[in-house]
């Protein structure tokens, strides 16, 4: 936070908004500010740096040029963690969005309105970020925002194409008077229709990621059993 306080005037707005998107999209943003996150950075490049040049002085060495891969290695790190973090995020909300519909679509025809039915989601749906973003929801509601206000909050916090579709087609339904059953069951089987595809598709890729380790370990510790013997019998037939 000391460094974050003397790098906020410095960060321009623009790369202010990047990293907060990033953040946003990483479920952060109400716990680390933009200049807070460049400061880890920061913080956590001179860690690297002083680390190496304490190993390197432990063992009567010079690696000058070693500080600075030290130094970007630090400086990476947080991002890489960062882009990790938003993957692994972006991951569970699809796998959970299929489920959360059905449960919000039978909790709606069931009589429940759509706020009542976003409250049983959060109560009874599977942990993950999708049940946090819509306890967010929940609590905008509370707030005095209205709900269709906090929907368009929820799409362009999370900035995922499933989640726009979802909350276009309920304003769409909210503006015309349509009913939100049919509504959620499509969109549920549309969603789960996807992930399948999606799962389909990396199958199909197994293979060939599988490919350049085959190549690279397992065929060279394959060739060298298979010929050592042979190899062997040859040196004693020659002596």
């Amino acid at each position: 936070r000391w460094i974050a306080h003397y790098l906020g005037p410095v960060l321009s707005p623009a790369y202010r908004q990047q990293v907060l998107s990033k953040l946003r999209l990483a479920g952060l943003d109400f716990s680390l500010a933009p200049e807070q996150f460049v400061a880890a950075r920061l913080l956590c490049a001179a860690v690297c740096v002083l680390l190496l040049d304490w190993v390197a002085a432990s063992f009567g060495r010079s690696v000058s040029w070693w500080l600075l891969v030290a130094a970007l290695s630090g400086y990476a790190f947080p991002a890489i963690w960062l882009r990790d973090r938003i993957q692994l995020r972006r991951r569970q909300t699809l796998k959970t969005l299929p489920f959360m519909l059905d449960l919000i679509c039978l909790c709606v025809e069931a009589g429940l309105n759509l706020t009542g039915a976003f409250t049983q989601a959060v109560a009874k749906g599977p942990a993950g970020p999708l049940r946090d973003e819509f306890a967010r929801v929940l609590r905008d509601v509370r707030a005095g925002r209205s709900r269709m206000d906090a929907l368009h909050t929820l799409a362009d916090r999370m900035n995922e194409p499933s989640i726009t579709n979802f909350v276009a087609a309920l304003v769409q339904a909210e503006q015309m008077g349509m009913a939100l059953g049919p509504i959620l069951r499509a969109q549920a089987e549309q969603r789960r229709n996807e992930r399948f595809a999606r799962a389909e598709k990396l199958a199909m890729e197994a293979p060939v990621k599988l490919l350049f380790p085959l190549i690279a370990f397992i065929f060279p510790c394959t060739f060298v059993v298979l010929g050592f013997p042979i190899a062997m019998k040859f040196i004693h037939a020659g002596i």
